[in-house]
């Protein structure tokens, strides 16, 4: 595939390959530097996404602008750097309104320490996926048959009737059968305990913590309810460095930092 690419680059450019080699060369070898372009009411989405050799990628997309104001590239998604981050945003006078994210408990922790009072809107794809990934797409109870169908509808809603006639069908739904999902099994010797239906807990529980943050997006249309389109960048990125696969781990990370600059320049 890299051969194939070189191939079009030297027809389309004119340009040998040595020198299109010495080229890229010249951009890897260094990092532009990504400026902040948008500050007033600004819907923000966060998420990461991970690569070979551990390299955790978390962006701070702007999704009214289409735009990366703020990248992270580390190891994993943790609580001190995104507090940091964000605090960093706030200190170069961003107005944050909103933040959609998946939920991870370091994020959540980080605006809640450092934007107490911004919206957070929970990414309904990433809730209906967690619920799938603990029940699996084919559940064998007719509980969690049920609950896979409540998840499954959260993306359709599009209404404050729609919402509150979900949320009025899944509190009944609840009511009738939380002796069920709650059921425990005890060891009589240990006395220790567990939830006999562990993922149809996980499951519940999961679906029901995310409810107070599902549906702001309701009463603003400008809020993003979900982060795929930060999913779409991932997976267009991934696909370009795939073509590169012999980067040292350097140039990776400088070749992902261009990537971000040519986007955020439209090219």
């Amino acid at each position: 595939m890299e051969r194939q690419v070189f191939k079009y680059l030297v027809r389309d450019s004119g340009m040998s390959q040595s020198s299109i080699q010495r080229l890229f060369n010249s951009y890897l070898k260094q990092a532009p530097i990504v400026a902040i372009r948008s500050k007033v009411h600004v819907h923000l989405m966060i998420d990461g996404t991970y690569f070979s050799n551990e390299l955790c990628l978390i962006l701070y997309y702007d999704h009214d602008i289409r735009y990366v104001q703020l990248y992270r590239e580390t190891d994993q998604e943790k609580y001190r750097e995104i507090k940091e981050d964000l605090a960093n945003l706030v200190s170069l006078g961003v107005n944050i309104y909103s933040i959609t994210c998946d939920g991870h408990k370091a994020i959540l922790k980080a605006i809640k320490q450092v934007l107490p009072d911004v919206i957070v809107q929970r990414c309904l794809v990433h809730v209906k996926r967690q619920i799938k990934t603990f029940l699996s797409a084919k559940p064998k109870t007719d509980v969690a048959k049920e609950l896979l169908q409540f998840s499954s509808q959260i993306t359709g809603i599009k209404t404050i009737n729609e919402c509150n006639l979900w949320l009025s069908s899944f509190a009944k739904w609840h009511n009738q059968n939380k002796g069920y999902i709650n059921e425990k099994t005890i060891n009589i010797e240990t006395k220790r305990w567990w939830y006999k239906h562990k993922n149809l807990h996980l499951a519940a529980t999961h679906l029901i913590k995310a409810i107070p943050n599902m549906f702001y997006y309701l009463n603003d249309p400008e809020i993003p309810y979900s982060t795929n389109r930060l999913e779409s960048y991932f997976t267009h990125l991934k696909e370009k460095i795939t073509l590169h696969r012999g980067l040292r781990f350097e140039s990776k990370k400088n070749f992902i930092r261009w990537y971000l600059y040519f986007k955020n320049n439209g090219k």
